[in-house]
């Protein structure tokens, strides 16, 4: 006779992500049990050491309906201390250009990472069916008991048993190296030769001696330098937190003060009064160069028995803003398919039934998405550091907008389809290179009929215009 008992899950990795899952599971009558590596983040004495080792955070459509299926309002808190952008402001020797995200005045929302992290965190604790296991280090899974044996701060180890577990532990996850001992796996690891760099902006005092912005706040600001780049994303306490992105040997080549001030001073010069000589040299040589890799793992479950999700399973490069809102949206999304699949909280002789099926179907809907956004990530550094510079990208930009804006249905702007909306990742862009086949046939019909007309002029005029022509040659010939 098999004994019932209420489901246990537990969740290794209390991130964005970890914690966001266990709401959603304790939401649903599971017994969550949730273990993070660090110390509990919101003390005091562990906020200073957190400073220059996040890229601030862009909250868009995708993580905001994971925030607010919760039913918690935990998208409306966070909204509040968040800074919304409108567009990429580009920063090219000296003048400013505003690139809109969206011609119907849509917008990214720039957030705290620990701001957001302390929210999830509170909103966990306070279910009373969420418990919270701090200074809890993985060191082995027991994948077929169900068992994980953690090292704990005194040195001792614990064993906890679950009936799900779920690795929310980042890139360098624990848990997908343990699943990857019992399975097979394919896994992929990518790193590009570009390091990163927090910097920051202090506030600027306005007029009547007030804090203020020192920059347009309604913006993501890029100093695009094709290979490298500088981007800076406001704060509500009207600081610009900045991230210096480029290639590990450019770092390396910097090794003084005075050469980091050329450095400068050559590349971003209207930045340096903006960012404080003082405040780029302290920021520059004690903050850490951080590397960015790309992950990508399939299946995503082992079997009934484990999952992994959020950077764990995908980890992206962040030049697309999707990293947290595509793990956010694979907390959603398995939400989704384990009420499709009729999944209860109710563990019947150590096992929850339909749960494998459930776990199977949400590796073969995310991992297509998965793999599409992570390609996609790293396409959008080439498009940040050097196409928004180009006449040929912004006409085509310009084209694609209007069409959009009298045609909403015919073409969505890619962005506009990652950003704005929670399509599939892999349906949104094979319908942005279908869009982009009939794309490049209208710019290629409007050049060769507006080169017919001028043609067609210039010999209906030729006696007045070949005159002109030959003049202007033969002054080029005298000038050169």
């Amino acid at each position: 006779m098999s004994n019932e008992e209420q489901g246990v899950v537990g969740i290794v990795g209390a991130g964005l992500v970890g914690a966001l899952n266990a709401i959603y599971f304790a939401q649903r009558g599971w017994k969550v049990e949730l273990y993070e590596l660090r110390p509990d983040m919101r003390l005091p004495v562990h906020r200073e050491s957190r400073r220059g080792k996040s890229i601030n955070l862009a909250l868009s459509e995708r993580g905001l309906s994971a925030l607010r299926a919760t039913g918690l309002d935990l998208e409306k808190t966070i909204l509040e201390a968040s800074v919304p952008m409108k567009a990429r402001m580009v920063h090219i020797n000296g003048t400013q250009m505003s690139q809109a995200y969206s011609v119907n005045g849509k917008h990214i929302n720039a957030v705290d990472r620990a701001r957001l992290n302390e929210l999830l965190l509170d909103a966990a604790e306070e279910m009373k069916n969420v418990t919270v296991h701090f200074e809890h280090r993985l060191l082995q899974a027991d994948m077929d008991n169900n068992n994980l044996e953690f090292m704990v701060a005194n040195e001792e180890k614990r064993v906890y048993h679950h009936d799900l577990v779920i690795g929310a532990d980042g890139a360098y996850s624990k848990m997908r190296s343990q699943m990857m001992r019992r399975m097979r796996m394919d896994y992929n690891q990518e790193y590009i030769d570009t390091g990163y760099c927090e910097l920051s902006m202090p506030p600027a005092t306005g007029p009547d001696g007030k804090p203020t912005f020192a920059l347009d706040p309604n913006h993501l600001h890029i100093w695009p330098r094709h290979t490298f780049m500088l981007i800076a994303l406001p704060n509500p306490d009207y600081s610009f937190t900045c991230t210096l992105f480029m290639p590990f040997q450019m770092f390396e080549d910097i090794k003084t003060e005075e050469q980091l001030i050329q450095f400068f001073t050559e590349n971003f010069l209207d930045s340096i009064p903006l960012i404080g000589e003082e405040s780029l040299k302290k920021d520059f040589f004690a903050n850490p160069r951080g590397s960015l890799v790309t992950v990508k793992a399939s299946p995503h479950n082992y079997e009934d028995k484990s999952l992994i999700i959020g950077d764990a399973a995908h980890a992206m490069v962040p030049f697309y803003g999707q990293g947290m809102n595509c793990g956010f949206q694979d907390v959603e999304v398995l939400h989704q398919i384990l009420d499709r699949h009729h999944i209860k909280p109710v563990s019947k002789s150590n096992r929850i039934e339909g749960l494998k099926e459930a776990l199977d179907d949400y590796s073969k809907t995310r991992v297509k998405d998965a793999h599409a956004i992570c390609d996609l990530a790293l396409y959008n550094y080439y498009e940040m550091s050097h196409a928004v510079t180009s006449i040929k990208f912004l006409a085509r930009k310009k084209l694609e907008g209007v069409i959009h804006y009298w045609f909403p249905s015919i073409i969505i702007p890619l962005y506009t389809m990652v950003s704005f909306s929670t399509l599939p990742y892999s349906r949104a862009i094979e319908r942005w290179h279908r869009q982009s086949h009939w794309l490049n046939v209208a710019m290629i019909s409007t050049t060769l009929a507006t080169a017919s007309l001028v043609a067609s002029v210039g010999f209906k005029y030729r006696d007045q215009f070949l005159p002109t022509v030959r003049s202007a040659i033969d002054t080029m010939k005298h000038l050169f």
